[in-house]
Formats: structure tokens, sequence, C-alpha cells
């Protein structure tokens, strides 16, 4: 993934207003993220501890989502595995990461939601480039680039259903 700016990651919310795209808390640390490894920019707002945000560059351009996720977490024993990069994590590794629809249908109240790290690291899981805490990912006969583009391909499903 290219380098985003404060600005390009705003310009790029696809299911918010642009006032709350506006207000939103970009990440400070921008220049020190690990660009090459990864499929997309995602964080958590640590002014809001049920909200997360994504950033994917996309063939068309940036796509930007909001998204919430429940703050209840599971017990250790129970694993969870994320849809996106298929890594299994105890407790609260994955969650339920919901967005509203982009247009008129979100206006609505329509939503799409996908099983996702919360940590939103899945990028660096894939590569081998953040171990989960004590969860795992299954060895698998792919190479990395088949597994890379998997990732994608789920993320990409997902930003589209958010689109539709």
């Amino acid at each position: 993934m290219r380098p985003l700016t404060e600005q390009d990651i705003r310009n790029s919310f696809v299911n918010c207003s642009k006032g709350e795209a506006k207000r939103l808390a970009v990440p400070r640390d921008l220049g020190e993220r690990p660009w090459d490894d990864l499929d997309f920019l995602g964080w958590r707002d640590p002014g809001a501890p049920d909200r997360s945000y994504l950033v994917a560059d996309r063939e068309e351009g940036l796509v930007g989502v909001t998204l919430r996720y429940p703050a209840a977490r599971r017990g250790l024993l129970h694993r969870s595995l994320c849809s996106v990069c298929l890594t299994t994590h105890p407790g609260g590794g994955v969650s339920l990461m919901t967005a509203r629809k982009a247009g008129p249908a979100g206006r609505e109240g329509n939503s799409v939601g996908v099983y996702m790290c919360t940590d939103l690291a899945c990028s660096l899981y894939v590569r081998g480039k953040k171990v989960p805490e004590s969860g795992g990912r299954f060895e698998e006969s792919l190479t990395l680039e088949e597994q890379i583009a998997r990732a994608r391909g789920s993320l990409y499903a997902f930003l589209d259903k958010i689109r539709a």
C-alpha cells in the first residue's frame, strides 16, 4: 500500500458524512507505518472504544469505512477465526465489525458485517510480521502471494457490500 496522508484518509470515507470524516481520529504515526506490508490501513479510535476505521487502496481509488464492534470480551478459552486473514485468536481477538452501508441504504440504517481481527493487523498476520497471542495461523499449501490475494479478495468483497 502506498503511504497515506491525513487528508487522503479523510477524503476516502464512503459511509459517513464529510463532517464525521473531518472529526474522526486519524493515527498520528502515519510516517512510521510499515506501508509495504499493508493491504489496508486499519486503526481503532482511542476516544471511542467501539469504533475502528479502515482505508484500502483500490483500483478506483481509496475507500475508507467506519466500523463498529461490540466492546464485550469473550473468555480466553473461546477461539475465533478472522474471515479476512484466517488467523485464530483467543477471547476478543476477533470481532464482528459492522459498517453502515454507503448512500441512502446507510442513512436508512442498513449495515453489513465481517468477522475480523480486532486489532486490524490482518496484513501483518498473513505476512508473519505479527504473531497472535496464543492464537495462530493454519499451515497452508498456498504461497504467501496467494494468501495475500485471498485476504485482499475477502476484504474487497466486504467493501463492495458497503458500497452496493
